[in-house]
C-alpha cells in the first residue's frame, strides 16, 4: 500500500513552503515518525516525518515551492523493514559482521566531484571567519558539510597560498528565492510603501555601561551562567522609554490606534537563510540575567532554524544591531505592523566635548525609524533622548528614574 505524504498546514496565512533539504534519499527504507526532509515556510523551518514505515519514493525536488496539500513523497508500506528480521543481540551482530564479505575498494575516478548546492556553501564557520580576518587568507571552496568553509580549509590555504588563488570569472548563476527571503522582501517593500517612515538619530556615550560590564562580567557569568552583553541594557532602556511614550509602542489598525501596556520586544537575528525576528515577551518584567538568557536562547535557535511561528510573531517594538557587522549608521526599516524600530550601531572612540573640554569617549550612533502617521516628531525624539539618558546613566535602569530625584520626590 502506498501512503501519500503531503505538505501539512503550518500556520494561519501560510500557503506556500519551500522544500529546503531531503534528509533521506529516494528508495531508502524509513521508519514511522522518522524525519525525512526539512520544509521552510516564510517564518520558520520545520521537519516532515514519515507517517508510516516503508520504502520512500521522492516526488518533490529540493528548493521547489509547494502549496499546502501538495504531494511531497510516497511510502510503500509493503516494503517496510520487519523488526524480527533485524539482528538485535550483540552476538548476532558480531556473527553478521563476520559473515559479511569485505567491501571492494572503489576505483579511483578522475572526474571532479560535484558538491551539493546548499545555503551553507562557501559560508565560513565562526572559527574560520576569525582566522580569515586575522590572516587575510583566500579560500575559494569549503570542504565542510554542505560546502561550508572550515578552520581546516583556512589553515590549508595559509600553508598553501598558491592553491588558494582563484582566477577571475564572469560566470553567473541563478538561485530560487527561499520562502523566508520572499517574505522578508514583501514585508520590507510593504513597510516602505504603506507607512510614512522617518528616522531620527542621536548618539550615546557607552563608557558607563562598558565600565559596568568590565567590573561585573565575570561575577555575572559565574552567578547566572550567561554573559553580560549590551542588548539587555538596551532592552531595559527601551521598555522604560516605551512606558513614557506609549505611541511608540502602538500600531494602526484601520481607523484605530492599538496601544500596548506591555513590551514584547522583537530582536532581529541574522541567520544563514535570512533575517528572523524572535520576540522577548513581557521584557519589562525580566531581569538582566533573564533577558540575556532569553535573547541568547532565541538567537541560537534562530540560527539553527528551530524557532516556532509563535516565537516570531506579536512583537510591539523591534531592536536591530547592525553594529555587530561594523555598521556606523543606518536607517532601519519598520517591522510591520509595529510603528517603530531602534537601530544600534558600532561603538567607536570619538573626540567629544565634556564639561567644556575635548576628550575621547566610546560612542554609538542610535537611530529610531518610526511611522509619522501615529508618532509625531516630539514623541520620536523624546523617546530616543530618554533611551540615551537611561543608557548613559545605567543606575537609572533599576527603577527607570534618577534615584536621587525619586527619593526627593522630584520626578514629574
Amino acid at each position: 500500500m502506498f501512503v501519500e505524504i503531503k505538505v501539512p498546514a503550518v500556520g494561519e496565512s501560510i500557503n506556500e513552503v519551500t522544500l529546503a533539504k531531503w534528509i533521506k534519499s529516494d528508495g531508502d527504507l524509513v521508519q514511522q515518525d522518522e524525519v525525512i526532509c526539512e520544509l521552510e515556510s516564510e517564518k520558520a523551518t520545520f521537519e516532515l516525518t514519515a507517517e508510516k514505515g516503508g520504502q520512500l519514493k521522492i516526488v518533490a525536488s529540493e528548493n521547489s515551492s509547494l502549496k499546502v496539500g501538495d504531494l511531497v513523497c510516497t511510502i510503500d508500506t509493503d516494503k517496510a523493514m520487519v523488526p524480527s528480521q533485524v539482528d538485535t543481540s550483540p552476538q548476532q551482530k558480531k556473527e553478521s559482521i563476520a559473515e559479511m564479505p569485505p567491501r571492494p575498494k572503489k576505483e579511483a575516478i578522475n572526474e571532479p566531484a560535484v558538491l551539493k548546492e546548499a545555503y551553507a556553501k562557501n559560508v565560513s564557520s565562526p572559527a574560520a571567519a576569525k582566522l580569515i580576518r586575522e590572516s587575510s587568507a583566500m579560500v575559494s571552496n569549503g570542504t565542510g558539510r554542505d560546502g561550508r568553509i572550515t578552520k581546516f580549509d583556512v589553515v590549508t590555504a595559509i600553508q598553501n597560498p598558491e592553491q588558494a588563488e582563484k582566477p577571475f570569472s564572469r560566470e553567473e548563476r541563478r538561485q530560487a528565492m527561499s520562502s523566508l527571503r520572499k517574505t522578508v522582501s514583501r514585508h520590507l517593500v510593504a513597510a516602505k510603501n504603506t507607512t510614512a517612515m522617518l528616522t531620527t538619530f542621536n548618539e550615546v556615550e557607552m563608557k558607563s555601561i562598558m565600565d559596568i560590564r568590565t567590573k561585573y562580567k565575570d561575577l555575572f557569568k559565574e552567578k547566572h551562567n550567561i554573559g553580560l552583553g549590551f542588548m539587555s541594557f538596551f532592552v531595559k532602556a527601551v521598555c522604560f522609554a516605551l512606558k513614557e511614550w506609549p505611541a511608540v509602542n502602538a500600531y494602526i489598525d484601520r481607523d484605530e490606534i492599538v496601544y500596548h501596556d506591555f513590551c514584547d520586544i522583537s530582536i532581529a537575528v541574522s541567520t544563514p537563510k535570512g533575517l528572523v525576528v524572535p520576540v522577548v515577551r513581557n521584557a519589562e518584567s525580566l531581569s538582566f540575567a533573564e533577558l540575556e538568557q532569553k535573547i541568547a536562547d532565541l538567537a541560537s535557535r534562530g540560527r539553527d532554524n528551530k524557532l516556532s511561528l509563535e516565537e516570531m510573531t506579536g512583537g510591539t517594538f523591534t531592536i536591530t544591531n547592525g553594529g555587530v557587522f561594523g555598521s556606523l549608521m543606518s536607517t532601519p526599516i519598520i517591522n510591520l505592523p509595529q510603528s517603530a524600530i531602534l537601530g544600534m550601531h558600532k561603538i567607536e572612540e570619538r573626540v567629544v566635548v565634556v564639561a567644556g573640554e575635548m576628550t575621547i569617549r566610546p560612542m554609538m550612533y542610535v537611530a529610531v525609524s518610526y511611522d509619522h502617521r501615529i508618532i509625531d516628531g516630539r514623541e520620536s525624539v523624546g523617546f530616543l533622548v530618554r533611551v540615551k539618558e537611561l543608557l548613559e546613566n545605567p543606575q537609572h535602569l533599576f527603577m527607570g528614574t534618577d534615584p536621587i530625584k525619586s527619593m526627593l520626590q522630584l520626578q514629574p
